[in-house]
């Protein structure tokens, strides 16, 4: 194994370097500390769009090889942008993504659909075309889209540019599939173009960075991105297995599951950290071109684990979820901060129903592999992982390991006191 070698950080910890791909069979023992370098980040459909603190492909494709075979079905309950799916896809396993996010399942469904070249070529052509042939005067005003602060958020050119490659997308004359992934296309850009920090996953508009849109970036960064973006997806169909499934059901939760029991040989996730990431506002301008959102997101950011959207009737007082070094935690951050507390604990209380809903659908010998941080919470750190293993156990989980992973590149920009430096690997076994 010549892509692994041992390091010792700045603290003096040991830890394992694995490069690229990780061995099926590397040793993974109770709190073993590795380093993974990923070099598949944008490999075929990975990098079909920028997502938060989103799973490196190498990790879910090395615990899939481990902990299933061919043909068997993964579960994601927690989806993201369905790198689990494409993994799973890629190593001939059938595969359910679920997310609470419209935008989320959309991003996922596109990445996992095989195209025909000469048809996906032949759309390409069209849309480039079309950019060369581009005009202001092509664009009505009645034709640009409506939403909260549009002309904060975007300039009036990149307003006109967006609207028109949106209005070329819709007249191209195949089918769905291939409108859908030009359409991820656009999405994919246009926070670049807007007047947003790129590198934050608020979005909001930072006066001293000065960032500069400037008329045609929209027509020049939609071309480049789909020069890059076709031939990866042109090489994902050349590879895709025939007889696969992937599925993302539109009626489902994490904490609801509805497929009977026993379906699936493997459960692996990434869920949501508490209060770290809100992805309908990180994707929101995203959403309101794609149709996704029209107005306000807080019903969609009240149906979200980790949710920061919670309700003054719920933190008047403390509340416990039975493990005592959590509810210590939460009893501290209680102390300054009720909302905090309630947040915490409600994250919690959801990862319980999760678990229990993962554990029914779960065969007899399957594992649930969950890939989960810690964070701090008005300066007290709260250990996700510590707390997740005994509500875990009592549901009937036995902890067959736990191992870490050093964080090192993550699309989450946060102060450095909220950086979150390790995500922990659980293996759960039913």
């Amino acid at each position: 194994m010549n892509n692994i070698t041992e390091i010792v950080n700045d603290f003096g910890e040991s830890i394992i370097r694995v490069d690229g791909d990780i061995p099926v069979n590397l040793p993974a023992k109770d709190g073993d500390r590795f380093l993974f370098i990923s070099h598949d980040q944008s490999f075929l459909t990975h990098g079909l769009h920028k997502y938060p603190a989103k799973f490196f492909p190498e990790l879910p494709r090395w615990l899939i090889k481990r902990y299933s075979q061919e043909n068997d079905w993964v579960l994601d309950p927690f989806a993201g942008s369905g790198t689990t799916n494409v993994e799973a896809l890629l190593s001939k396993r059938n595969s359910v993504g679920i997310d609470v996010d419209p935008f989320s399942r959309f991003i996922s469904k596109v990445k996992v659909t095989p195209l025909v070249e000469k048809e996906l070529k032949l759309a390409q052509k069209v849309l480039l075309d079309a950019v060369t042939c581009y005009r202001p005067s092509l664009v009505v005003e009645s034709a640009l889209p409506d939403f909260p602060y549009r002309d904060n958020w975007f300039n009036k050119e990149i307003l006109v540019e967006l609207t028109y490659l949106r209005k070329q997308i819709r007249l191209l004359e195949t089918g769905d599939s291939i409108k859908d992934f030009f359409k991820v296309c656009l999405s994919s850009i246009i926070r670049s173009v807007s007047n947003a920090d790129d590198n934050c996953t608020r979005t909001v508009i930072r006066k001293k960075l000065n960032k500069l849109v400037r008329p045609y970036d929209a027509l020049d960064r939609f071309a480049k991105t789909v020069l890059v973006k076709v031939p990866k997806m042109i090489v994902f169909s050349q590879n895709y297995p025939q007889g696969i499934t992937t599925d993302f059901p539109e009626d489902m939760d994490a904490r609801n599951i509805k497929y009977e029991a026993n379906h699936f040989d493997l459960a692996l996730t990434s869920p949501p950290y508490v209060n770290a990431v809100d992805y309908p506002r990180t994707h929101q301008l995203e959403m309101y071109w794609l149709g996704f959102a029209q107005d306000s997101l807080t019903a969609l950011k009240k149906r979200n684990v980790g949710t920061e959207s919670v309700s003054a009737s719920h933190y008047k007082f403390r509340h416990e979820i039975g493990v005592p070094e959590a509810d210590r935690v939460m009893a501290n951050i209680f102390e300054s901060d009720p909302r905090r507390a309630f947040i915490a604990f409600k994250y919690l209380d959801d990862m319980r129903k999760n678990l229990s809903e993962v554990y029914k659908v779960l065969r007899e010998g399957g594992r649930y592999v969950i890939v989960v941080g810690n964070n701090r919470i008005r300066g007290h750190l709260f250990e996700n992982w510590k707390y997740l293993m005994p509500i875990a156990e009592d549901i009937g989980f036995n902890i067959e390991t736990y191992f870490g992973s050093e964080i090192i590149n993550h699309f989450v920009t946060m102060p450095r006191k909220e950086r979150i430096h390790t995500d922990w690997i659980l293996v759960l076994k039913k």
